[in-house]
């Protein structure tokens, strides 16, 4: 409950007649501008509207373009530094990933043995280590490990 314990009223009565707080704005020119802040430097453009800058230099076509990526680099089998425990989040990913592939009728790896919900296939697989996809774990400094679902230990 509010503070003000009395009743609404509705809304104040408009005037019409009343004067708006922002008319006494002046419409003040860029010139009037540039002298108010010196440092504002305001966009010129050569004759065929392409801009140029504080030099008077065209500017480059594309001025923010993106910097150059380090390529990342794959960690060899023998170089690994990770677990060979498949986590709980890659777990996931690799179900969900599997089961909508069986759902977009993708190669089954097992006997489906009368299973039909792609999940329950897929966990199959999982528990089989038949599935045919890969973990690639990313390092801090941009390299990544590649492994096997087959090569990986999954906690039941």
């Amino acid at each position: 409950m509010s503070d003000n314990e009395e009743g609404y009223e509705g809304a104040p009565d408009y005037d019409e007649d009343m004067q708006d707080h922002f008319e006494d704005d002046l419409d003040l020119g860029d010139q009037e501008v540039d002298q108010q802040n010196p440092d504002v430097a305001f966009l010129q453009t050569d004759e065929n509207g392409n801009p140029l800058g504080p030099d008077g230099q065209p500017l480059p076509a594309n001025p923010l373009q993106p910097t150059p990526q380090i390529p990342s680099k794959s960690i060899a089998k023998a170089d690994r530094i990770t677990t060979p425990y498949m986590t709980k989040y890659e777990k996931a990913r690799i179900l969900g990933t599997r089961a909508l592939q069986i759902s977009m009728s993708a190669p089954v790896m097992v006997k489906p043995d009368g299973l039909t919900d792609p999940l329950e296939i897929a966990m199959k697989e999982l528990r089989e280590k038949k599935i045919p996809l890969l973990v690639r774990r990313y390092m801090p400094d941009g390299c990544y490990e590649d492994w096997s679902v087959q090569e990986l230990q999954v906690a039941e």
